[in-house]
């Protein structure tokens, strides 16, 4: 394969010189024409409309309007716009995620509160800022990918175009001659490139080639899997649900509002899309490293539960694991933490048992020493015959150093040392003015304390089966025993296949469009005035890529083998890289 140059021997002569000056501008003019013709519709992506409005009045600006919004320049601005107003909603505490946590805010930050109220910072998700910009992205990808695939389903049912005029001013180039025919020639070409999966389309002296139409497919599939993501977000935060619930050992839950000890959910959501069943905690399993550097190290926590699917169902024991949930009806319940609740016993003066239940302790380092308190709100009299309420500020260690080897602080996460060590209160515990309290927290604000002999906080530490007497004939508190806790967090979140699958998608066709190029292979033979084959080869892509080079070499080689160099020609190959 070969170019020759042909060089003049006449005397140059000014007016031809001009002549031949113009008529080589207007074939470069013609051949520049072609070749963008030839380059044109590698893509779908629509062009760029840099102007203003299009004709006079209202219709010319909703015509520049509409032209705008389905950029591909504004979509991944309002996308920009979507990641930084979510940026509140991470940083202020949401009325749907904890209530409780923005009336503490509103508390410590009562400046902020009337612009941060204005600014539906407290629901960010739902309000009518985030929600704008969200639908104007959901309409600015809509409204581009719709033109645009119908614009590549024409590519997919058209044809190949025709060779432009001047072949050697493309990026990749190879030229021969042969002694086969043009016809023959070109029957070889379109062999030759319909294997290698080109769509081929003959022409009276060329053969036009084409391939990596999975390039736009992949583009496309990455917009359209943005907008499944998009209706699946959408659809999980309006219709999910999500509730925690403690739940002792021996005792059960049922999947009812009243149920749980906290609960959130979407603007859709209704009572009725929670799935009906109940389970109850049989037995709850903790092993952990017992020596080592990694001694008191969690290696597996299992809760064993009775499970019923509906009101009839029959019961199954079930299993759940940290990371292998339940699944009940688009339902799933998670095992998210475990505890200790000691269980408490109290008499009044009389010795009458007024409290004995089982009480939760919050866990607040990794071997499980745990904080909470004992509210005694019904039932209690004091030796005067007076009602009154019983408050008790706990503390309770699972393996406990010993008296005088540290602080209050448990050495392991299991049950080796169990010690309980309550403060005494009486009085008011707050809980009759119907405001919602920490369960772990004790509220000493209208109560007394308990005095010992020293006029201090009565205080004493219990092993379990041991009994504090309360000051002056107060009554009597029991250390029973330990029970143990776990608590569960029942999930629905429609839409997570959907959003899965758009992931997925998303991550697919963006790899198409990066890796696959979009390129034209145009092969053209004709006979010389010798009567030898001028074959010419030529290829374009959508991007310069120095593979375009490479591959059109390839294509050569197997075309030569069809139609080899004519025998007096010089044998001689070359493949044309990059032009300026």
């Amino acid at each position: 394969m070969s170019t020759t140059d042909k060089a003049s021997t006449e005397a140059p002569n000014p007016s031809e010189e001009a002549a031949d000056a113009a008529d080589a501008a207007d074939a470069a003019d013609a051949a520049d024409a072609s070749e963008a013709a030839a380059g044109a519709q590698l893509s779908t992506a629509p062009a760029e409309d840099t102007g203003g409005p299009v004709g006079i009045g209202v219709i010319g600006w909703v015509r520049w309007f509409w032209r705008q919004l389905t950029s591909m320049r504004v979509a991944l601005i309002l996308l920009f716009l979507l990641s930084l107003g979510s940026i509140p909603g991470s940083l202020v505490p949401q009325n749907q995620v904890d209530a409780m946590k923005v009336a503490q805010w509103k508390k410590d930050h009562s400046f902020w509160v009337p612009l941060a109220e204005k600014l539906q910072l407290f629901d960010v998700y739902s309000s009518v800022w985030f929600s704008a910009i969200y639908l104007l992205l959901f309409i600015s990808l809509i409204g581009c990918i719709v033109p645009r695939s119908w614009q590549f389903v024409g590519q997919l049912t058209g044809r190949p175009p025709g060779a432009p005029r001047r072949l050697d001013r493309l990026p990749a180039y190879a030229t021969w001659r042969t002694e086969k025919s043009p016809d023959e020639v070109l029957a070889h070409a379109k062999t030759v490139l319909g294997g290698r999966r080109f769509r081929t389309e003959a022409g009276a002296s060329a053969v036009a080639a084409e391939k990596g139409y999975l390039r736009e497919a992949g583009n496309l599939a990455f917009h359209i899997a943005l907008i499944v993501m998009l209706v699946a977000f959408a659809w999980g935060q309006l219709f999910k649900s999500e509730g925690g619930k403690l739940v002792l050992r021996g005792k059960g839950f049922a999947n009812t509002l009243t149920q749980y000890d906290d609960f959130k959910y979407g603007s859709f959501f209704s009572a009725d899309d929670l799935a009906p069943f109940s389970f109850t905690l049989d037995k709850f399993d903790a092993t952990y490293e017992e020596s080592g550097p990694q001694k008191g190290t969690a290696r597996d926590f299992k809760a064993y539960v009775t499970f019923s699917d509906g009101a009839d169902g029959a019961p199954q024991k079930r299993e759940i694991q940290v990371n292998k949930p339940m699944e009940v009806d688009g339902s799933k319940v998670y095992l998210l933490g475990h505890g200790y609740a000691p269980i408490v016993s109290v008499t009044d003066p009389t010795g009458k048992v007024v409290f004995k239940d089982a009480v939760p302790m919050l866990p607040f380092d990794a071997n499980l020493s745990s904080s909470g308190a004992v509210k005694v709100p019904d039932g209690y009299r004091d030796k005067d015959g007076n009602k009154e309420q019983l408050g008790f500020n706990a503390m309770f260690v699972p393996t406990f150093a010993g008296e005088g080897k540290g602080t209050m602080l448990s050495q392991f996460p299991d049950l080796k040392f169990p010690v309980l060590a309550l403060s005494a209160y009486h009085g008011s515990l707050g809980v009759d003015a119907g405001l919602p309290q920490n369960v772990y927290q004790l509220n000493t604000s209208k109560m007394q304390e308990f005095k010992d002999a020293d006029g201090q906080l009565f205080k004493k530490r219990l092993l379990p089966g041991e009994t504090m007497e309360l000051p002056n004939g107060a009554g009597t508190v029991k250390f029973e025993g330990v029970e143990r806790w776990a608590t569960f967090s029942i999930t629905r979140q429609p839409g997570s296949g959907l959003a899965l699958g758009g992931a997925i998608a998303a991550i697919g066709g963006l790899a198409a469009s990066l890796f696959i190029q979009r390129r034209r292979v145009w092969v053209r033979a004709v006979a010389g005035e010798d009567g030898v084959t001028v074959v010419e080869m030529a290829g374009l892509g959508r991007s310069e890529s120095a593979k375009l080079p490479e591959e059109l070499g390839q294509l050569a080689a197997a075309l030569h083998q069809q139609a080899p160099t004519a025998p007096d020609q010089p044998v001689k190959e070359t493949v044309e890289g990059e032009r300026g």
